[in-house]
């Protein structure tokens, strides 16, 4: 198969699915005529909910969504052959992951922009929403561990034995950690300036984008801070707790918006790598398809269910329900944007995850094998440096591409922390409250978003510091339950006000399914490491948790069928 040709395909089968699928979506639940204002607008506060246009709210949700999931989730799960990753992608992002994030956002709109938990409270019951807070915000303190982890360590300077730094080997991560704090620095002065100054967007966006490309020079050649890990978590820590309380249109709004145009640069320049390289997949080094059952080394992998929640950002992930759900909803400005930005902004990730199919293609051919981001970065910078006179900036690229890659990281981590102290406060409340309708008690306290950011960041860190590594192999499938029970509150809510949401049953039970399949498959291999003996902590922790997510999954599977056949939920 040629390259260019499985792109081209696999974007003309997305835009279909944009526009017809997608229109079809809009008619059904009576989605995208602006009769009403949205959330953004009616409880406006200048901190949480603040209306964005339409391209700076994309920015946000595509940087937020995006991160480093689609290149990833499609490199784990090339072992299996690109034929299975390629049609997951494509069948899962039109039909379960679009639907699941337009649907997200929809919900949340009509229930005052607040989480999916608040939409299970409503249309079904209010144990159902707490039990499904307190996984998403275990789930979210987990994002935030391993993110925070990755971010300290791709900035941290490396020392030798006896604890002398080795400022060469700590250049590169020098100039990463250099370029991601200009980056925040041009954006709070980008928000500044477009909502303060309301100085024209397009000419912010054009400084904007040159002030990137200046930094990323700077970063590159001035990189004076070399901080070890440790301490970088701990600048970190700070950072995201100051981010995630700040008004979004200080920060938040501006520099994902700012990021998204290094996540588009990075789409451009793997296309241009693919229509000028164009290579053919090897069959010998990328096989269409390697079988159901493969063993990679570390044991017999089967395609089911573990394709299914290794691609994960690339075909459907549970954490997109909270982005569209947690921040999303909160500032999009008209009803006609929630179409483009949700289900447009998936399968834009799609066209990411297609690409990097290209990319390991391309990387095993000129042995670029060292981790995901070798894979990627060096799959696309080499087939891009195959063109005639652009030989030279293959070096030059694949920095750029690491350094781009890097940068979302964090900005996953800060929306991802955002979304844990939503959940937090939400958890407290009763059905149909906000935060600012608690006047006094201890419940002042808790929903108080200070103290929920505090709790978040702490713990987050903390975990991150010691040894969420140990439960980070949990992570794919119960981001992948988080898909099936978002996909299971929409359709609840859908049946109660007698909207069709047939289009939500079949997803919803596939990822059920494959969530509880990998989660027995999961406690059936720690507890054969466990009868092996000498096992730390880690497999028990894996086994219990694993236990306790089969267990969720059964009981809101119950509550979610009793709701869409007609029960009435209970409190």
């Amino acid at each position: 198969m040629n390259t260019l040709v499985l792109v081209l395909i696999s974007i003309a089968i997305l835009l279909c699915g944009y526009i017809f699928y997608g229109r079809w979506l809009c008619r059904q639940w009576g989605v995208g005529e602006d009769k009403e204002e949205t959330p953004a607008h009616t409880m406006e506060d200048g901190v949480d909910y603040v209306p964005a246009k339409a391209p700076v709210l994309m920015g946000h949700h595509f940087s937020s969504i995006a991160g480093a999931g689609p290149i990833t989730g499609p490199i784990n799960a090339a072992l299996f052959g690109w034929l299975p990753v390629v049609l997951w992608i494509l069948v899962g992002g039109i039909f379960f992951g679009g639907v699941h994030d337009f649907g997200a956002l929809v919900a949340s709109l009509r229930h005052k922009g607040q989480s999916i938990g608040e939409v299970i409270s409503a249309n079904m019951s209010k144990r159902a929403k707490r039990l499904f807070l307190i996984f998403a915000y275990l789930t979210l303190l987990l994002v935030v561990a391993a993110f925070a982890s990755i971010v300290a360590t791709t900035f941290g300077a490396k020392f030798d034995e006896s604890g002398v730094l080795d400022k060469a080997a700590s250049a590169s991560n020098a100039s990463v950690a250099m370029v991601s704090l200009l980056f925040i620095m041009i954006a709070i002065v980008f928000g500044f300036c477009v909502y303060r100054r309301n100085m024209s967007m397009g000419v912010s966006t054009v400084l904007g984008i040159l002030a990137i490309v200046v930094i990323m020079a700077v970063g590159m050649n001035f990189h004076p801070i070399y901080l070890s890990t440790n301490a970088w978590m701990i600048i970190v820590g700070v950072y995201i707790a100051i981010a995630s309380v700040a008004p979004v249109w200080i920060l938040l709004q501006p520099r994902d918006y700012l990021s998204s145009f290094l996540l588009y640069a990075m789409l451009a320049i793997a296309l241009v790598g693919v229509i000028g390289a164009h290579p053919n997949i090897d069959p010998e080094l990328f096989p269409a398809f390697t079988g159901f059952a493969v063993d990679n080394g570390n044991g017999v992998q089967y395609l089911f269910p573990i394709l299914f929640t290794t691609v994960a950002c690339g075909a459907i992930s549970g954490f997109h329900s909270l982005v569209s759900s947690g921040t999303t909803s909160k500032q999009l400005d008209k009803e006609s944007d929630a179409k483009p930005i949700a289900y447009g902004g998936m399968l834009l990730e799609c066209v990411l995850a297609v690409l990097t199919v290209c990319a390991i293609a391309y990387a095993r051919q000129t042995g670029h094998t060292a981790g995901a981001t070798d894979i990627f970065a060096g799959g696309i910078a080499a087939m891009v440096a195959t063109i005639p006179g652009l030989a030279g900036l293959e070096n030059i690229l694949y920095t750029l591409l690491i350094l781009t890659y890097s940068a979302f990281c964090l900005t996953s981590l800060d929306t991802a922390t955002r979304l844990a102290r939503f959940m937090f406060q939400e958890f407290w409340l009763e059905p149909g409250q906000t935060p600012a309708d608690v006047k006094d008690g201890y419940k002042k306290l808790l929903v108080n978003p200070y103290f929920a950011t505090v709790i978040t960041v702490v713990i987050g860190i903390l975990l991150g510091m010691t040894g969420y590594a140990k439960i980070w192999g949990l992570f794919g499938s119960a981001n992948q339950l988080l898909a099936g029970l978002g996909l299971l509150a929409v359709a609840a809510w859908l049946g109660n006000i007698g909207k069709n949401n047939k289009m939500f049953l079949l997803p919803m039970a596939f990822m059920m399914v494959v969530t509880i399949c990998s989660l027995v498959i999961t406690v059936k291999n720690q507890v054969g490491i466990i009868s092996a003996g000498g096992a730390d902590w880690g497999p028990y922790a894996q086994t219990v948790l694993a236990v306790l997510l089969i267990i969720l999954a059964i009981l809101l599977v119950i509550e979610g069928i009793q709701t869409l056949f007609g029960k009435k939920k209970t409190a």
